[in-house]
């Protein structure tokens, strides 16, 4: 397949601006730019995909650059409801520097800040050598702007897609850029990037959108109860970036599999029929999760990732060291452990309501503690039993866990 092909058949695009663009893709070099704004000091697993595609590109000879948006993300891009939060100038800085090392590191290509070249134009500039170029019905008609009209918006966010469109025209004069990529969302601001280009520059550029991913219940892939799953594995350990991806749901895992691996066609179709025939193997999961953790963190990262799920899978706390124990059991309850008898222990952290409770869970072997199952209610609990002295693992049941550390 040709590049273009091979993008369609992913799924993963979603408009072009010219149909010029195929042959180009194909037959071409171009530069290209993608970009993010620096809300956070970390991407999250919803970029991935937008941002894999510059390794895609990049692997069929095309020049990508990353842009972290120190200028845009001072403002906001227009949220579809209401205004956005400002950050202040000090974080947007932090998340700056943070992006930058994180962009370099896991795809290798250079950055660039917009705040660079934005910092020392003035208003009168901003109004008489960009502004003057874009027509604010033009503006008007770009749905992230109309759909706010009626709740209002303010001239800071307004501005915004014409911000954005400055970054298109620089990069054009000064990396040669012609290709913008980037997700769905971010049409319009790529649109009036090629408008003010073509009247300022009397040049064609072009841009090209893909799909957002999204969870089998349309919302965005990755959005966990309110919690996004993070790129940095200092904050969102491979092992919870396992967890998330091993339990993807059957109607979109072949999806993400040609979204979010370099898996080839053949491939992809191989494990689609193997996951058909036996879907409890979970095989696609399976695969997914290694090819992202692996692009993302590492071999290593991603076989411990399996470690830790294998031994908690079977049970076999006392195959983990403490950091592992603390790295897969991070979001249970957790309470602070002090010597006492089993039931005193069960009842004090509420593992159990009452010392009856207790003694019914203990009757039907349904406590046990780093793996061990606990039948007597005096036996005494101290850290002697913990891992490492430090912490022991309750579980109650077949799922509810719950942490204790002794000081």
């Amino acid at each position: 397949m040709t590049l273009y092909e091979d993008l369609k058949w992913r799924g993963l695009i979603k408009d072009i601006s010219s149909p010029e663009l195929e042959k180009k893709l194909n037959e071409e070099k171009l530069t290209f730019y993608i970009g993010t704004d620096p809300t956070a000091d970390s991407m999250h697993i919803g970029h991935f995909s937008s941002f894999l595609i510059a390794t895609r590109l990049a692997r069929y000879g095309h020049r990508p650059i990353l842009l972290v948006g120190g200028a845009t993300g001072l403002i906001g891009d227009p949220k579809p409801s209401q205004e956005r939060q400002m950050i202040s100038k000090e974080e947007v800085l932090k998340n700056v520097e943070g992006l930058t090392r994180q962009a370099e590191r896991i795809f290798g290509f250079e950055v660039v800040n917009n705040y660079d070249w934005t910092k020392d134009i003035t208003i009168l500039d901003f109004l008489r050598d960009y502004g003057k170029y874009i027509n604010v019905n033009y503006m008007l008609d770009k749905d992230i702007i109309s759909r706010r009209l009626d709740s209002g918006i303010t001239f800071c966010e307004f501005a915004y897609t014409l911000l954005q469109g400055m970054d298109f025209v620089h990069l054009y004069e000064d990396k040669g850029v012609t290709l913008q990529v980037a997700g769905s969302d971010q049409w319009g601001n790529i649109t009036t990037g090629i408008e003010l280009a073509r009247k300022m520059k009397d040049v064609e550029l072009f841009g090209m959108t893909m799909p957002l991913v999204l969870d089998a219940n349309g919302v965005k892939f990755g959005k966990t109860e309110g919690n996004a799953l993070w790129l940095d594995k200092e904050k969102t350990s491979s092992y919870e970036l396992y967890q998330y991806l091993i339990n993807t749901d059957d109607r979109c895992v072949i999806d993400y599999l040609k979204k979010l691996t370099f898996l080839t066609k053949e491939e992809i179709l191989e494990i689609e029929k193997k996951h058909t025939e036996h879907p409890e193997d979970r095989l696609a999961q399976k695969s997914l999760a290694k090819e992202v953790i692996t692009f993302l963190h590492g071999e290593e990262e991603y076989l411990h990732a399996v470690h830790i799920s294998e031994a908690l899978f079977s049970e076999n706390i006392k195959d983990l060291t403490l950091a592992e124990i603390e790295d897969g059991f991070k979001s249970v309850p957790n309470f602070s452990a002090k010597p006492l008898p089993l039931i005193d222990l069960l009842v004090e952290n509420g593992i159990a309501t009452s010392r009856r409770e207790a003694r019914e869970f203990l009757n039907a072997g349904s406590i046990s503690i780093n793996g061990d199952k606990m039948t007597d209610e005096n036996q005494m609990i101290d850290s002697s039993m913990a891992k490492e002295g430090k912490v022991i693992i309750v579980r109650k049941g077949k799922k509810k866990y719950y942490m204790g550390i002794f000081e």
